[in-house]
């Protein structure tokens, strides 16, 4: 007998077993219950399911139901992807060139969470795509494009299309500061030909006494009312000189009732990160970065432990001290060590768990994602430094998973790579409607860029040696659904854990309370779908989940 059980309470249920015995109609009731009102403990919790040794993905283990006295609705999703940058929900899209430019970031930052713009390309289209989005929406735009009445038709069209808009002030000379004559807008220009293109904008646009216009010092709120009651897509903001000081937009005061969770900084403005890579030519990257408004930058390396990092997250410290930036990828609490020492705000793990990335197989080297989430998890914490999952999520459970295991965020590549905001053309195959996805460290992504190269520590080599594939994937639709469905899904199965938020889920996870249990190979087959002569699956989006 266990030496920590009761005597007394062993003489006692012994006592009651006997009494029982000429009681017929109570017998069956208290050899079925054990007549005691005790819950055994059950499942593991997070330090004893990876306490042996073994390497665990997502799908070796399931997480155990808890109480649920909250709707799903409910559940606060907001979290921590730096030190000092909050989302309000855990998903960023990664930085590969199949996945994310501004299209995507500005389709992950609307949804509430946030875009890396990948590094494969030049330093000049990068800051370009970083500035697209932070133009894209704003509250007061302190730095809109500007034009002089000499400028052409031409450079408004030219401008709409390296920017995605067209409602711009024209002052004097071209500048900020300067004395408002007009505004120049899509419909100033819309029926006008081919060889009307030379125009100057002088003789197109809405002049200055016909503008409304609202004066300096004006609160965010009145000039939006101020837009509602003229019914005019810009709102010019002058000083008492009749200088322009700011603009106001009417879609941004739209896109702000529509997307309540947009992720937005201190001017309004939507949230985007940048990649680079460790090298010393890429400073002039970040200082286009930086001009272009970046709000963070992630650091590309697949073994983010060396030197080169170290020493980038250093320089970026000093010479950037606001700018928050990534460290990676890490699998291990040394390796996390060496990042968070030389001041890395968030760091990011994961290495060869993607579904294109091959560096476990050709390279030996890595760690299966659950156990490297939840290692570096569980060290970081100790210095206040968020964790994104980087990599092996293909459901929303992989997420939820993942966010268990001790992950502030989560980032996704393949998940994401068949949406209509990702980078690239769609095409049909088999019947089906299909985009392309490659690794970056893939040899396409390699031939096509060197910052591909520089991520594997290749970019010097004769012969490339590829740690990633090229593939293709089944179209999701729009982000704008797809990434709603994921939110959604996340709240349910935070619901089925009983957790209300996801710091509750983390801190459920590191006193114990929450249970995991490891999964054998039939069991994983078990809870996929089975035995049926026909899978229809509907389009992610589509499906309902979760308790209503």
């Amino acid at each position: 007998m266990d030496s920590s059980y009761p005597r007394e309470r062993h003489e006692s249920v012994g006592k009651r077993y006997q009494s029982l015995t000429n009681d017929s109609s109570s017998m069956a009731d208290y050899l079925i219950t054990g007549g005691t009102g005790y819950v055994p403990d059950d499942g593991l919790t997070g330090a004893q399911l990876f306490a042996n040794g073994d390497g665990l993905t997502y799908n070796d283990f399931l997480i155990l139901p808890g109480f649920i006295d909250f709707s799903a609705d409910g559940v606060d999703l907001t979290s921590a992807l730096t030190r000092k940058i909050t989302l309000k929900s855990p998903l960023v899209s990664s930085p590969m060139d199949t996945v994310t430019e501004s299209q995507m970031a500005i389709g992950m930052a609307l949804c509430g969470g946030v875009g890396v713009i990948h590094h494969n390309c030049t330093a000049e289209f990068q800051a370009n795509e970083v500035r697209k989005v932070k133009k894209y929406e704003q509250g007061f735009i302190l730095d809109p494009v500007v034009m002089s009445p000499t400028h052409t038709v031409k450079d408004v069209a030219q401008a709409k299309k390296k920017f995605g808009f067209s409602g711009i002030p024209i002052t004097n000379n071209g500048h900020m500061g300067e004395k408002l004559v007009g505004l120049v807008t899509q419909r100033d220009i819309d029926f006008l030909t081919d060889d009307e293109m030379d125009t100057p904008i002088s003789e197109v646009m809405t002049k200055y006494e016909d503008l409304v216009v609202a004066p300096n010092g004006v609160t965010l709120k009145e000039a939006n009312s101020i837009l509602q009651k003229s019914k005019k897509g810009k709102l010019p903001i002058v000083n008492d000189d009749g200088e322009l000081v700011a603009l106001i937009a009417r879609t941004d005061t739209k896109k702000n009732r529509e997307f309540p969770l947009a992720s937005k900084d201190e001017k309004k403005q939507l949230l985007v990160g940048a990649a680079v890579s460790t090298h010393d030519e890429d400073k002039k990257r970040l200082d286009l970065l930086v001009q272009a408004g970046v709000d963070f930058v992630v650091l590309d390396s697949s073994q983010g432990n060396s030197i080169y990092q170290i020493n980038m997250i250093k320089y970026l410290k000093k010479s950037y001290p606001a700018l928050q930036v990534i460290g990676g990828n890490v699998v291990t609490a040394a390796q996390a060590k060496n990042l968070i020492d030389a001041g890395a705000d968030a760091l990011r793990v994961g290495m060869g768990s993607g579904s294109i990335c091959i560096t476990q197989e050709v390279m030996a080297v890595g760690r299966p994602q659950g156990t490297a989430v939840y290692k570096v998890a569980e060290y970081a914490r100790r210095f206040g430094v968020p964790v994104i999952a980087d990599g092996g999520i293909s459901s929303v459970g992989h997420v939820i998973k993942a966010l268990a295991l001790g992950a502030s965020t989560v980032m996704m590549g393949s998940l994401l790579a068949g949406t209509s905001e990702a980078p690239g053309e769609y095409f049909f195959a088999d019947g089906v409607r299909l985009k392309k996805y490659r690794g970056m460290g893939s040899l396409d992504a390699m031939e096509k860029h060197r910052s591909s190269q520089s991520r594997y520590f290749s970019e010097s080599d004769k012969i490339k040696v590829a740690q990633g594939v090229s593939g293709s994937i089944v179209d999701k639709g729009s982000i704008h659904k797809f990434v709603p469905y994921l939110y959604a899904g996340i709240q349910h199965g935070c619901q089925d854990i009983g957790a209300r938020c996801l710091s509750n889920l983390r801190s459920m996870m590191y006193s114990g309370e929450l249970k995991f249990e490891r999964r054998t190979a039939s069991a994983q087959v078990e809870g996929g779908v089975h035995n049926l002569h026909k899978d229809i699956r509907r389009k992610m989006g589509q499906v309902p989940v979760g308790l209503s």
